[in-house]
Formats: C-alpha cells, sequence, structure tokens
C-alpha cells in the first residue's frame, strides 16, 4: 500500500499568511492529506453524493453571491447542511465577509474558516502546486544531485566511485550542489522528479581523507540550490575491461523512478578520465536533446548516406 504523506493545515495556513476567522482546539493536529481543492458551489446547493470532505473547500465570489441571493432562512439551512459535512477546512477568497451562520455552526461541528484576500483563481492554483510538492510519493537514493548549465544531474554508483569528489570539482567550474550521499526525490507531477537534501545534511559533501566541508561557506550561496529537477541520471561505474560501451550514444536508457523514466546514461571511471568535463558534455548535450537535435543520430544519418544506405 503506498505510504500517505500529509501536511497540517496550520503550516499551511502560515505558508500563505491565511486568515484565521475561527479555528477549533485541534487546529494544530489538522492534518491535509489530498492535493485537491473543491469550490462548493454543488454542494452548497445541496448536492452531496460525491461530496468530498478531505479536500480544502474554496468560497469565491460565486459561491458567495449565491448565498447572498438566499433569503435569510433558506441561507441558513444551506449552510448548516453544508458544513455538517464536516469539510476539513472551509477558505474565503477576495476578502469574501463571512456569514455569521457559518462561523456559529462551524463552532459547534469544529470545522475551521480561514480567509484570504487574494482572488480565487490565483490561491487556489498555488495551493495545488504547493500541496502537490508537500504530498508528493518520495524516495531517498544514495547518490548525489547537481545542477550543471541547468540540468539536474543525478549522480548514483557505488561508493567510494567518485561522485562527491566530482561533485566538488563541477562546482569549482561554477555550478551548483544540491545534495550529496542522500537524495530525497519527490513526484510532484506525472512528467516531473524533483530532489532535494535532507535538512541535516544539506550543502554538507563528504570527502573521504577531509572529512565534511560546508559547500556554502567554502564556495557562497551561488554555490548551492535546495531543489533541483532530475533531467539526466549518470550512472558511474568503476571500468570493467572487455566491456562493451556505448561510443556513439544511439543507444537511449532510461532509468524508472517513481513510476517516471528518465533519461540515463553509464559512465564508466578509471584514472585519467576528467569526470567534470565529461559531465558538463552531457549535460549539454541533454539540453540539446530536448530541443529537438541529437548528434548520435545526424551523425548516423551522416554515416548512412556516405554509405548509400537509407536510413
Amino acid at each position: 500500500m503506498d505510504e500517505v504523506y500529509s501536511i497540517p493545515l496550520a503550516e499551511l495556513a502560515k505558508e500563505f499568511s491565511l486568515e484565521e476567522i475561527y479555528v477549533p482546539d485541534n487546529y494544530q493536529e489538522i492534518l491535509i492529506t489530498t492535493p485537491e481543492i473543491s469550490r462548493p458551489g454543488l454542494a452548497l446547493a445541496g448536492f452531496f453524493e460525491i461530496f468530498d470532505a478531505e479536500r480544502i473547500q474554496m468560497i469565491g465570489n460565486a459561491e458567495h453571491r449565491y448565498l447572498m441571493g438566499l433569503d435569510r432562512a433558506e441561507r441558513r439551512t444551506r449552510i448548516i447542511n453544508y458544513i455538517d459535512a464536516k469539510p476539513i477546512a472551509v477558505l474565503y477568497t477576495t476578502n469574501n465577509p463571512v456569514f455569521e451562520e457559518m462561523i456559529e455552526e462551524a463552532r459547534v461541528v469544529g470545522i475551521p474558516i480561514l480567509r484570504t484576500e487574494k482572488k480565487t483563481s490565483p490561491i487556489m492554483a498555488a495551493m495545488i502546486a504547493s500541496l502537490n510538492n508537500h504530498l508528493a510519493p518520495r524516495i531517498t537514493r544514495h547518490g548525489v544531485l547537481v545542477e550543471v548549465y541547468g540540468e539536474g544531474m543525478l549522480l548514483l554508483g557505488d561508493s567510494g566511485v567518485g561522485k562527491s569528489e566530482t561533485a566538488i570539482e563541477l562546482i569549482k567550474r561554477g555550478h551548483r550542489l544540491i545534495a550529496d550521499d542522500a537524495v530525497e526525490i519527490k513526484r510532484v507531477s506525472d512528467k516531473t522528479l524533483i530532489g532535494t537534501a535532507p535538512e541535516i545534511i544539506r550543502h554538507y559533501v563528504e570527502l573521504r581523507g577531509i572529512g565534511i566541508v560546508d559547500v556554502r561557506r567554502l564556495f557562497g550561496m551561488g554555490a548551492v540550490k535546495m531543489t533541483e529537477r532530475i533531467d539526466l541520471i549518470i550512472n558511474l561505474e568503476n571500468w570493467i575491461q572487455g566491456k562493451m560501451y556505448d561510443r556513439l550514444g544511439l543507444d537511449e536508457q532510461k532509468t524508472n523512478i517513481l513510476g517516471i523514466d528518465v533519461p540515463s546514461i553509464t559512465i564508466p571511471v578509471k584514472p585519467g578520465r576528467n569526470l567534470a568535463i565529461i559531465l558538463e558534455i552531457a549535460a549539454m548535450n541533454n539540453r540539446q536533446k530536448k530541443m529537438g537535435y541529437n548528434t548520435a543520430e545526424e551523425f548516423n544519418k551522416r554515416l548512412m548516406s556516405q554509405m548509400g544506405i537509407d536510413s
């Protein structure tokens, strides 16, 4: 069974500077477990067959004006029925005034009522994006995550193969470190993986023979970054004599992480190879591929043409 992640409602309210109109005694214990948010137009009209109480309910101008158009008795009935369905939280947008009936019933049932001055669509989009990040499926991988020419590169390989040393050389060349040793990876969408470092080891690198070094203090704030999208996976392995390594780049390798296939390449390591330069080239080549130009395929076409073979 997939693990369910959560974020305290109070933490989310602080993140978006939400005004607390009413919060129950257990406010700090209320957890949000879904990134989906609802606008409760149908629920306020009395339709509850597919009402999801786990979602934050957002009341904007349309819902507010609908309630304003009802006579007082009818409005009170609709609000009571709505709050009695026990939504996890109700958020008023656009600084709309909260009906007294809403606050009274929320006190009885224990439902948080929050408010923001922001318009409904922008705050909904921002909150969904934030919740997708907080509640994303995640794993931790042993490796190093660096940003090279705007490409997030996850370096994998056995201990001692040279991942951290390569990261330091890349940092010296102007690139940035995200995580060393342990990389927390989140799936924030169907196509995107985001990597970060556990807080306790953030900005630190372990170099055998020297120990732990603080990259941020040694190289400055520009040498580190909090998070980065994973665009390319580099598998570093000790050179195996006789093994056939890809020399043209035609073989498209993929590594599946959390259900997403990420482009990957295997780079053999042996004395005399400058891994930092190789990874810079790999980053630029990957960007070039995303822009629609594949050097290996272009070279293969020219080779086939030269040999008189239709590709």
